[in-house]
């Protein structure tokens, strides 16, 4: 299938890639495009500005989790119906697992998706050093994919005579510079950016800054680069295969405190047969009828803690559910959830559920984060073999009971810890999952789910 597509890089983290990636979306929205949207890497909170912008879900794609077939297959399912693809790169363009790799980088994704990559230069402080800076990345690797640049916090005197000197010199396409905009920047927290629902009048920001991008972006000159992409050829994956298959209706926790979903991991499991049914536990006073499972992902619960402790019912009804096997996934922020304590951001210890035995308390680092390979250390998962899985862990958060059932490698290193409570009917902890990456470990859990209704219809 055709896809044009285009990938923004930069050189490092903080150098306005998903600021300018919104802007170009919204840019290309404005003008009646239909555009797709992608994250490089396993971060959360970007995809939700690409989302409000284009107003569909945007997805993640990352080459630790997934083979490139797999890679290649969901990039082009998530971009069928769509005008072109929009993908924001991951820290530096270079920078991939352990630091001292290519692997889950964004020149991995150009490389393995054949993308041509246009690298956002942040030019504060530099003019003539701007060729140096450029040259280095395109030549470090031969194969580096970068087709062009964006000069970001460029002066529009100083522009031309860049512009002039880099196609000139380098032979390399500018295409455009982003002056400062004071107006339109996004603040950060401890686990990233803060989220587009808090941030007032959003939208019509993203709209100023598109207005500005028109003028000071060359976007033709970026769909046409974008229309030399090749096609993307990738059979979908094989799944694992159910002889039974009624759909199981599964609750799955979404508000302002789990919001940490990759949605690809949704429609895996509505693929395997699962209807999933969202539900607030800050908003809502019962948890939805008739549940065969239960999803509490990651998000903010240090942020909301309040509110949850105050939803008695809601934790009550949860606590009662699982105690009575309801099969349940819980990562990071709903694993904290499940604690009997967890502290909130200014270490106030909260009530959670109380199924896990233990406090979830704060630290004043991250402790474990980065990529990781999940293998259960003995017996199955949800009753089934299902091997190692790739996760990601990222918390600034820690546990009096982490649990130990699984053991977790560190990529290209030598540290690794065990971790997560999994029992039949539960698997809990602060690592994130990503169900692409072994789609077993998806059909295990809908499987449990299924056997769960079958039970309760028996009853």
């Amino acid at each position: 299938m055709k896809t044009p597509r285009f990938l923004l890089t930069a050189g490092a983290s903080g150098s306005g890639k998903t600021l300018l990636t919104c802007g170009i979306l919204q840019a290309l929205k404005n003008r009646g495009l239909n555009p797709a949207s992608f994250k490089c890497g396993p971060d959360y909170i970007d995809p939700m500005f690409h989302t409000k912008v284009i107003g569909t879900k945007s997805r993640n794609l990352d080459t630790f989790f997934t083979g490139e077939d797999t890679l290649r297959y969901l990039l082009e399912k998530n971009s069928r119906d769509c005008d072109i693809a929009v993908m924001e790169g991951v820290m530096g363009y270079y920078d991939g697992v352990g630091g001292t790799t290519f692997r889950a980088s964004a020149y991995d994704l150009a490389r393995i998706t054949k993308t041509p990559a246009v690298l956002i230069v942040n030019s504060k402080g530099m003019s003539l050093s701007i060729l140096a800076y450029i040259k280095g990345f395109c030549e470090y690797k031969k194969d580096s994919g970068i087709q062009g640049v964006i000069l970001n916090q460029m002066s529009p005197m100083l522009y031309p005579r860049m512009k002039k000197q880099i196609e000139e010199e380098l032979g390399l396409k500018v295409y455009g510079y982003v002056p400062k905009v004071e107006e339109c920047t996004i603040e950060s927290r401890h686990l990233g950016l803060v989220l587009p629902g808090e941030i007032q009048d959003l939208k019509e920001k993203l709209n100023r800054l598109a207005k500005v991008l028109e003028e000071s972006l060359d976007l033709e000159g970026l769909l046409k680069l974008a229309d030399t992409a090749p096609a993307l050829e990738a059979a979908k994956p094989a799944l694992p295969e159910i002889c039974e298959k009624p759909s199981v209706r599964i609750g799955l926790a979404r508000d302002e405190a789990f919001c940490f979903i990759y949605e690809d991991n949704l429609e895996l499991l509505r693929e395997l047969g699962a209807e999933l049914t969202e539900f607030s536990p800050i908003h809502d006073q019962e948890l939805p009828e008739n549940l065969d499972g239960l999803l509490l992902y990651g998000g903010y619960p240090e942020l909301y803690a309040g509110e949850l402790e105050k939803n008695v019912n809601m934790r009550s009804q949860i606590k009662d559910a699982l105690e009575n096997g309801l099969p349940v996934l819980a990562e990071c922020g709903g694993f904290m959830y499940l604690h009997q304590t967890f502290q909130d951001m200014e270490g106030k210890d909260r009530k959670g559920v109380g199924i896990i035995e233990g406090k979830a308390y704060k630290t004043p680092r991250l402790s474990r984060f980065g990529y990781l390979t999940l293998e259960k250390k003995e017996g199955k998962v949800f009753g089934q073999d299902t091997g190692p899985c790739p996760a990601h862990e990222f918390h600034y958060f820690d546990s009096t009971s982490c649990g130990e059932d699984f053991h977790g490698q560190k990529p290209e290193s030598s540290r690794g810890w065990d971790c997560i409570h999994c029992t039949d009917s539960m698997i809990a902890g602060f690592p994130h999952f990503y169900y692409w990456g072994n789609p077993r470990f998806a059909a295990a859990y809908v499987d449990r789910c299924r056997n769960y209704a079958r039970e309760r219809r028996r009853q």
